[in-house]
């Protein structure tokens, strides 16, 4: 047989994968935590390059011939260090607070506001002093009581894609269900929930799926999880006996979209146990991105089919002065009606926390 008749190799579903790093940093005081040294001595069970790292934040030296190319490494690098500032940043609406336990996600979902937001350090960072970082939410607790403290775990990151990696997820979800007065939420885009379904949660923490059409997914959200194995692990947290939600973002117009919302609430219904569906929980969010996003998107991005015309949005002023692109009403407003529609259709008695 000669070479030009070699059979193809199958291809691997990276998909199914979870993450692994091609480069990891360490900073040194990580490797005298016991999390810190568990990942050390993966890393190195697995052959995976590292090096050594003055701090998390100033990574300066990755490899690649030209910034595309330094960005597309950098999502596939692991800095695992300590998280020195304990003063957690607020997170309305969602929680009264953000937990912070990694910073950076390995998606590359073309909309994702992470874009920006983290834009000079697209890495990904896990800190390993995860009892300093529960010490300070206790703090966080006592000074609220005795009203309930909502933790969102999920706001610079997708912690259940780094969960085979760090065990966190688990030891904070844990953490809270021994808190009277302590609550979890965060949300995935991945599937890989096992570890968790054990866990001692005792109800405070609810797990949030990013769902989206298939045609979304596809285009817009590579390396997550697929449509169908969303759904699966949902099922699966629901039937571990965890409160449940869905987030729909976003939302995006496109050839259709009816048919495409339409099946994903239609999946979702025949996925999920009855005894859940008093207790979940709809966030609804539009596509929008700002005139900054667009930019950094198209240069990372530069053959991305989404839609980013100025001329065809509206433009809406933002609580803090900035504005962002959004659909014009007529639009908008036939996005929320057909599929807030769907929602109670397929789930009467649950909750559209909001349409933004």
């Amino acid at each position: 047989m000669n070479q030009k008749t070699l059979p193809r190799p199958p291809r691997v579903d990276r998909s199914t994968l979870s993450f692994v790093p091609e480069l990891v940093y360490f900073e040194p005081a990580a490797l005298d935590y016991p999390k810190g040294k568990r990942i050390f001595e993966w890393v190195q069970k697995e052959g995976i390059p590292y090096r050594m790292t003055t701090s998390h934040n100033r990574i300066t030296n990755l490899p690649g011939d030209s910034e595309l190319e330094q960005y597309k490494i950098a999502k596939r690098t692991l800095v695992v260090g300590l998280r020195k500032t304990l003063k957690f940043d607020t997170s309305k609406p969602s929680a009264e607070y953000a937990i912070p336990i990694a910073t950076g996600c390995m998606a590359h979902c073309h909309y994702c506001y992470l874009q920006t937001t983290l834009g000079a350090k697209p890495y990904i960072r896990v800190y390993v002093n995860i009892d300093e970082i529960l010490d300070a939410a206790q703090g966080y607790i006592n000074e609220r009581e005795p009203e309930i403290t909502r933790f969102e775990a999920a706001c610079t990151s997708d912690p259940v894609g780094l969960e085979p990696i760090t065990g966190s997820l688990r030891e904070l979800i844990e953490f809270m269900g021994q808190q009277p007065l302590g609550r979890l939420r965060f949300v995935t885009k991945f599937h890989h929930v096992d570890s968790l379904l054990d866990a001692s949660h005792n109800g405070h923490t609810r797990i949030r799926f990013s769902v989206n059409s298939k045609y979304v997914i596809k285009h817009f959200e590579p390396s997550t999880s697929r449509f169908e194995q969303r759904i699966e692990a949902a099922a699966k947290v629901a039937k571990a006996g965890y409160p449940i939600g869905f987030i729909i973002a976003p939302i995006i117009w496109h050839d259709g979209w009816e048919e495409g919302y339409g099946e994903l609430l239609a999946a979702l219904d025949a996925a999920l146990p009855q005894d859940v569906r008093g207790d979940l929980t709809f966030e609804l969010i539009q596509h929008r991105f700002t005139k900054t996003a667009k930019g950094v998107i198209e240069k990372r991005y530069p053959k991305t089919k989404l839609e980013m015309d100025i001329e065809k949005r509206k433009y809406k002023w933002g609580r803090w002065g900035q504005g962002k692109y959004v659909y014009p009403d007529e639009q908008a407003d036939a996005l929320r009606l057909f599929i807030s529609e769907r929602v109670f259709e397929h789930f009467p008695e649950s909750k559209i926390e909001y349409f933004t």
